[in-house]
């Protein structure tokens, strides 16, 4: 992995967010909870095999899968194309094991659930936010217990310049600056931008219901903030944004609002439960996962 490139190399001014760790479902799990308790947040990536192997029919491990997908297992077994379903396995895998990590809870007594557009979220947690993407063989999550967080991944080769999806991502003030760039500049400006975006819509709740063409940045700007339109300034200090090229070949953005929640907090799931919830979801008999 190279060093985040965050706006244009420069530091954004109230980041929290430090360099995505690579984890394996063997971890290193002590270290994404250190960085969450020293941080607030903390962004995590994967390989997508790294996730499967383990769970290949000859190994006698899917067994456990029910238990651990939990309210995502009849979702799993309706899909029919292999790519979807490998990717899918391996990206809620990934979620389970990191919220367990930052809750010191077992990934399979983790419940994951959606909110109506489709945003995961850690039920009975609502201290702590998660965000997910993926892109060909990166599997990326996002954790904070400040705010609300949003993570996005694409790869940073496609092809964007010149595209019908350049017309439909950028404001007239992007456009503008923009125009300014060289071809190669240009294209891994717009992929950045569309990171960026994906990520705020996620953190907002939104997705891609929120035009992407109402809110913008500044490509090449030392302080990445959100910015109306016409590109005057749309959000205020309580954002930050983050932008990382991870293993030579995707840009990664997250973007982060702090809600003021106490620094402080615990979240271990035991100390955020009250105690009649965390005994009925954390005394559960031992499973092997």
């Amino acid at each position: 992995m190279t060093t985040a490139d965050v706006a244009s190399a420069a530091t954004p001014v109230s980041s929290t967010i430090s360099e995505p760790l690579q984890v394996t479902p063997l971890g290193p799990w002590h270290t994404v909870r250190r960085e969450l308790a020293e941080q607030g947040s903390v962004v995590v990536f994967a390989r997508l095999d790294d996730w499967l192997t383990d769970w290949q029919p000859d190994t006698g491990a899917d067994s456990a899968l029910p238990a651990l997908l939990g309210r995502d297992w009849e979702r799993f077994q309706k899909m029919t194309n292999e790519d979807v379903r490998a990717r899918f396995l391996a990206s809620r895998l990934l979620l389970k094991y990191a919220a367990g990590a930052v809750l010191e809870a077992r990934p399979v007594d983790i419940d994951l659930a959606y909110k109506p557009g489709g945003r995961p979220y850690l039920r009975g947690c609502g201290q702590v936010d998660i965000s997910l993407s993926h892109t060909a063989d990166l599997l990326v999550v996002g954790i904070t217990r400040q705010g609300w967080i949003g993570v996005d991944a694409e790869l940073t080769g496609r092809q964007l310049s010149g595209s019908a999806v350049e017309r439909q991502i950028c404001t007239p003030h992007e456009t503008e600056l923009l125009a300014r760039t060289g071809e190669q500049q240009r294209n891994t400006a717009l992929v950045r931008l569309w990171t960026l975006k994906e990520a705020y819509s996620k953190a907002i709740g939104q997705g891609l219901r929120f035009r992407f063409t109402e809110f913008g940045f500044a490509p090449g700007a030392r302080r990445v903030q959100v910015l109306r339109p016409d590109g005057r300034p749309g959000s205020g200090d309580e954002w930050s944004f983050c932008t990382w090229s991870v293993a030579d070949r995707y840009t990664v953005s997250a973007a982060l609002v702090d809600l003021g929640f106490d620094e402080a907090v615990d979240v271990a799931a035991r100390t955020m439960l009250d105690e009649g919830m965390a005994d009925a979801l954390l005394t559960q008999p031992q499973r092997t996962a």
